[in-house]
């Protein structure tokens, strides 16, 4: 394993911390929602099997019924949740405080804690035209040490290309499996479509986070700017207010575009400015998914 630097262990350990943070706003928050019942380890129950330890056995059950059942926990349910995070250039573009892959870090981070909380196996992939790590699932506390580590670490490298790395992922997993999906889906609409169908045909559950910088979608620069292409350092210098209302109206097709075919291939797809709190986004997530929406 890579050694870690003084700055990627002080990283790992804001990570760790505001990981933790998140996960526990979220549930306090979940708590506090019209629909709860989500239990982050309790699933249902089965019947009891002569021999087997007492300890998970639901009394209240056996004095309501007679009947011997006990409960039956996540970890019982083998969900296999891969994160999927996308570290191209693009990714690294901030017009404030925080830029998308920090922002796709966190979230990464929470989502891998909250997983492991629930007793399921979490797992990082981690590309930008290529696969450039591969962390299996695994339902350790003590995984996550990893799954941090390697998400501190990232870099800027290369461009985007969703189609062939996505494609690697999609066929060489071979479980039935939740697939999270966090890039800035910088690539041609046709592409993205492509990749995301390959898993849906594997039977993968897939759930796309779409960050964006909000400047990205307002476009809303006061004076004369260069912009450059993160990616191929491409300089070109606009007034942004002329531009503006194209930019725009080609950005919402797009958005549009994306969401519908999504909704055709059942994607969960959600568009997410990094300045959105994270542990909102993994609420209103949820009493979504409960809505059945």
């Amino acid at each position: 394993m890579t050694l870690l630097s003084d700055e990627n262990l002080a990283q790992l350990s804001r990570l760790q911390l505001n990981a933790r943070q998140i996960v526990e706003g979220f549930l306090i928050g979940l708590h506090k929602s019209p629909y709860h019942g989500f239990s982050v380890e309790f699933a249902d129950h089965r019947q009891y099997n002569p021999g087997e330890s007492l300890k998970n056995v639901d009394w209240k059950i056996v004095a309501r019924t007679g009947r011997y059942y006990v409960k039956r926990y996540e970890e019982e349910t083998n969900l296999r949740c891969y994160t999927l995070i996308d570290h191209s250039k693009s990714m690294f573009y901030s017009s404030g405080e925080i830029s998308k892959i920090e922002y796709a870090k966190k979230l990464a981070a929470a989502l891998s804690w909250l997983m492991i909380a629930q007793k399921d196996a979490a797992g990082l992939i981690t590309f930008n035209n290529k696969i450039t790590s591969n962390l299996s699932p695994k339902a350790f506390r003590s995984y996550t040490a990893q799954i941090f580590s390697r998400l501190v670490q990232l870099k800027a490298e290369e461009s985007t290309d969703i189609l062939s790395p996505l494609h690697q992922i999609a066929e060489s997993i071979k479980k039935r499996s939740l697939i999270v999906l966090i890039s800035d889906l910088m690539e041609d609409e046709e592409k993205i479509i492509q990749a995301f169908k390959h898993f849906r045909n594997h039977r993968h559950e897939l759930l796309v986070f779409h960050i964006y910088d909000p400047k990205e979608q307002s476009l809303e620069f006061k004076r004369e700017t260069q912009f450059i292409d993160s990616e191929t350092g491409e300089k070109i210098t606009v007034n942004p207010w002329q531009i503006r209302v194209d930019y725009r109206q080609r950005y919402d097709s797009f958005y549009k575009a994306l969401k519908e075919s999504c909704h055709q291939l059942q994607v969960e797809y959600n568009p997410v400015p990094i300045d959105q709190d994270i542990s909102e986004l993994l609420l209103k997530y949820l009493i979504k998914r409960k809505k059945g929406l």
